[in-house]
């Protein structure tokens, strides 16, 4: 199996903690747990849709600028989803639109693709679905450090505003933990994970020396 593959989705060196990869999808993602939702959904759609499209593909695509045409896939899938996304609220991708452009360039650098070529069509899905899991996964646990305790408040997709509030936060309540809410708080949450994911990662040795 490729080295790619055999790599551990949380451990090894392509993880998105391990390789830092996602880096602004997250940090822009996860400022509402509404966006992260949307977001986490739209990695599922693209990284499903164009494992499936492009394996699927590959024996008919020309030997050259498979990667351009991958670029092509994954933005047009993404567009669709955004479309769709529109159709059903539109204020909600009004929020959400300046960072879902940001998965088709993630997904054409994940190496994910170009390491699948000697992969069967339900082995590069899998993958590719595991790994939008995993990207998603920290994105949603990011969202729900940072916004209750940055802005007080819980958020869902929908309603007339485009997210719905399930806990109302109270301007005159002074929270140190605000700064959560930046994108310089993001950054420094996501600073103290990727220490603790390190740390924990050496100490169970759940990796191998190939991955570092």
């Amino acid at each position: 199996m490729n080295r790619r593959f055999e790599s551990n989705l949380f451990w090894g060196v392509h993880s998105p903690l391990s390789t830092l990869t996602g880096m602004a999808l997250i940090v822009l993602a996860s400022s509402r747990f509404a966006f992260a939702l949307i977001c986490a959904g739209a990695l599922l759609w693209v990284y499903g849709l164009a494992a499936l499209i492009f394996s699927g593909a590959r024996r008919i695509m020309p030997g050259r600028g498979q990667m351009v045409i991958l670029l092509f896939l994954s933005t047009f899938l993404c567009g669709v989803f955004m479309l769709i996304v529109n159709l059903l609220n539109p204020l909600l991708i009004l929020g959400t639109g300046f960072f879902l452009l940001l998965i088709p360039p993630y997904c054409l650098g994940s190496g994910l693709f170009q390491a699948s070529e000697s992969m069967s069509l339900s082995e590069v899905f899998s993958r590719a679905m595991l790994e939008a899991v995993v990207l998603a996964g920290i994105i949603l646990a990011v969202a729900l450090i940072r916004e209750p305790l940055g802005m007080g408040t819980l958020s869902l997709p929908g309603g007339a505003q485009g997210i719905v509030e399930l806990i109302e936060s109270r301007e005159e309540d002074f929270v140190p933990a605000r700064i959560l809410s930046a994108s310089a708080g993001a950054l420094l949450l996501l600073g103290y994970g990727i220490a603790l994911y390190r740390f924990f990662r050496d100490r169970e040795g759940n990796f191998k020396e190939e991955d570092r």
